[in-house]
């Protein structure tokens, strides 16, 4: 796929399917995605992909980590905690391992593994495969860490939802450039 046109065509799909992409177009996938801007070459960027018996493990985290961390959690929000790795047939969890530098601070390291992040949605849909970022209550909250097994300079920022898109495609707005760009030139 021609580059702008797959930059100007990505959008999160509303459901995804199987297939998922093999092995060896995630490993193209992972090396688009630490392509990404990465001062000082920290390398802070870090996947954990989930398939297969590994979203039941996932959704055993996100119900044993709303139980301990989450006050007043309801039966049905646990169901839902519970069901919300079964949503796409793979889900990549996006870490950022962070280090201390003086020149390097916290958040552009995460920023750097939100830009990897953009490059895999976007090695995704090159290669005709879609995702779809999730946040929510189970991203930027240190506990988490000990939940996947990190250290506590690991931080999970978000997860992306892949698979093959499925369903109607959602509409890609027309946005006017002028109220969001603007232009010194004098």
């Amino acid at each position: 796929m021609e580059a702008m046109q797959n930059i100007l065509t990505r959008n999160s799909p509303r459901e995804l399917t199987e297939p998922l992409p093999s092995s060896k177009e995630m490993q193209e996938i992972y090396q688009a995605a630490l392509r990404a801007p990465d001062h000082a070459w920290l390398r802070p960027s870090r996947f954990i992909e989930v398939t297969g018996k590994g979203l039941e493990k996932l959704s055993k985290i996100f119900v044993e980590f709303a139980k301990n961390e989450f006050k007043d959690v309801t039966s049905d929000q646990l169901e839902k905690y519970k069901a919300a790795p079964f949503r796409a047939p793979m889900i990549i969890i996006l870490v950022t391992k962070v280090s201390e530098h003086p020149k390097v601070p916290k958040i552009e390291q995460m920023l750097s593994t939100a830009t990897a992040a953009e490059n895999i949605l976007l090695a995704l849909h090159a290669k005709n495969y879609a995702g779809m970022w999730r946040t929510g209550k189970f991203a930027f909250n240190k506990k988490l860490a000990k939940y996947f097994n990190l250290t506590s300079d690991h931080e999970v920022i978000g997860y992306l939802y892949v698979g093959t898109p499925s369903g109607s495609a959602k509409k890609i707005p027309k946005l006017d450039l002028d109220k969001f760009v603007t232009h010194w030139n004098e």
